[in-house]
């Protein structure tokens, strides 16, 4: 392994100005972009990651693979040629910023814990393209992965940090509206699943009030803030597939992730949610850095492996 851990108070210490300077509302959307694309290449991948350029629906994605998946995996997932389906991953960033390359060590940290193949997408963000653009880039990638890549809906997981997690709770309503089409499991990391609420605390150690109100303005331009997709917290929940929620105590988003798991299972949704302390918003990113980080990464990976794969190969010999 690559990975060169770091004492959790220090990554605190050293991550806290750094989100100060660079999520800030008055920053320039471009400039955000580019330091978050800088400041992600200390996030290494693991040995044995592979990835793959290729198109999902018409858009730049990444296929990632880990093939040293069994020997260091915590979760005792089988082998990448063994696993029975896929997990489509949208990045999270406030639907403004974030990228493959933001997510890419912890996608293919996700992919060594799964041992599943991971499609990370490169869905189009505001506020160049307002919603529904990046739900409609992410049902074309669900629809490309069953049409044209062979997976069946039942063997693809949707997962997601933030706004990639509220985009794909979106997605997987719209599946099931449009398609009559349901995922195999959601994995969502702190997801930011009504853009409309403001936020009682006034910041995190990442993310802030008038950076995110200022991410949900760019989001909506000139849409409905009432229409379907935009905040998929006030939607149907009913018929959704087992889902994981996990949040740290500490964030902005903690209440609404709160909210969200009693609508789940008001819904009659099965849900697993854990509430961190200590870490922070979307601390997995730091999964190659923070041994706490990478351990909240398992759980996710371990949940949404037995999703796809309920029983083990092994058991059935």
């Amino acid at each position: 392994m690559r990975d060169f851990k770091i004492p959790l108070p220090l990554a605190r210490a050293v991550l806290d100005p750094i989100f100060r300077v660079t999520l800030h509302s008055r920053l320039p959307v471009a400039l955000q972009r580019a330091l978050l694309d800088v400041g992600s290449l200390l996030q290494l991948l693991p040995d044995g990651a592979v990835v793959q350029p290729l198109q999902l629906g018409g858009r730049p994605a990444e296929r990632v693979l880990a093939e040293t998946a069994i020997p260091g995996s915590r979760t005792g997932a089988v082998a990448p040629e063994r696993a029975a389906g896929a997990i489509l991953y949208l990045h999270g960033g406030g639907y403004v910023v974030g990228s493959l390359t933001t997510h890419r060590s912890l996608v293919a940290h996700l992919a060594r814990e799964s041992s599943c193949a991971v499609y990370s997408l490169d869905y189009r963000l505001a506020p160049e393209h307002p919603f529904p653009a990046g739900l409609d880039d992410a049902e074309a990638a669900f629809l490309d992965l069953v049409d044209n890549v062979g997976y069946r809906p039942e063997q693809i997981c949707l997962a997601g940090d933030s706004a990639g997690g509220g985009l794909s709770l979106a997605l997987a309503q719209r599946l099931l509206e449009r398609h009559q089409m349901t995922p195999a499991a959601l994995g969502l990391i702190a997801p930011w699943t009504d853009p409309t609420e403001i936020p009682s605390k006034d910041r995190d150690l990442v993310i802030n009030r008038a950076w995110s109100q200022a991410c949900a303005a760019f989001y909506l331009g000139d849409g409905d803030a009432t229409a379907a997709g935009y905040a998929p917290l006030t939607g149907n929940l009913i018929g959704l597939p087992p889902t994981y929620v996990q949040v740290d105590v500490s964030e902005m988003l903690h209440d609404q992730c709160s909210k969200l798991v009693s609508a789940l299972r008001g819904a009659g949704v099965h849900v697993r949610f854990t509430e961190t302390r200590g870490l922070w918003h979307v601390a997995q990113l730091q999964a190659a850095l923070v041994t706490e980080a990478a351990l909240a990464l398992s759980e996710l990976a371990e949940f949404l492996r037995e999703a796809i794969q309920p029983v083990s190969i092994n058991d059935l010999r």
